[in-house]
């Protein structure tokens, strides 16, 4: 009888290698199952406890406007923050009463006193140059004339109006990554079922 004989150490080699790879398309498959349904639990809980969220954002953002000048990179996520939702403190413009130097007590020397940070100023389209201290005295303008310097509106407000508006696109990406994860899921059931079944054939 002709053909390949394979010694002992050679097929537990192989069979080593095979159960390593059982467990390891298992576990990958347990994992993905796992991250979809804390993402699925976190979508749930998101929308029932909206308002709870929206107090915890109001509290982040206001928490941070009182430590802006206290860290750099801190000071240069709210900025960005400002400047990309157009917006300026949680809820408006006089959250940054919060902050020692921007803060309209009498008590305050701060030349900052009644400003705002500089990512609140309307942008000009024509200036090239970043004006730091466009800011300045802003809150000590009537309203009306505040809204032509300074965003009025606040950053929470505008995320949840840019939620709204791009509702559909954020749906979008969730579904996206959440069939990706199902289907990667099916394909690693489908290998462990096939291994499975090449084990129950020995």
């Amino acid at each position: 009888m002709s053909g390949k004989h394979y010694k002992g150490p050679e097929v537990s080699c192989c069979i080593k290698y095979f159960i390593f790879g059982f467990n390891v398309i298992f576990w990958f498959s347990v994992f993905l199952g796992i991250i979809f349904f804390l993402e699925l639990t976190a979508g749930v809980l998101a929308f029932v406890f909206k308002d709870w969220i929206k107090d915890q954002l109001y509290f982040f953002i206001n928490n941070n406007i009182r430590a802006y000048r206290d860290d750099i990179d801190l000071q240069n996520l709210i900025d960005f923050t400002q400047e990309y939702w157009q917006c300026c403190g949680a809820f408006g413009a006089d959250d940054w009463n919060l902050n020692i130097y921007f803060n309209c007590t009498d008590s305050n020397a701060s030349r900052e006193r009644c400003g705002v940070p500089f990512s609140c100023c309307t942008k000009d389209p024509a200036e090239d140059v970043i004006n730091t201290q466009c800011g300045y005295d802003a809150r000590q303008k009537p309203e009306v004339d505040q809204q032509i310097v300074i965003y009025t509106k606040g950053c929470v407000p505008q995320f949840e109006k840019w939620l709204q508006d791009n509702l559909t696109i954020v749906a979008g990406i969730f579904i996206g990554i959440a069939l990706l994860q199902i289907f990667g899921i099916c394909l690693a059931q489908n290998l462990v079922s096939d291994i499975e079944a090449v084990r129950a054939s020995w």
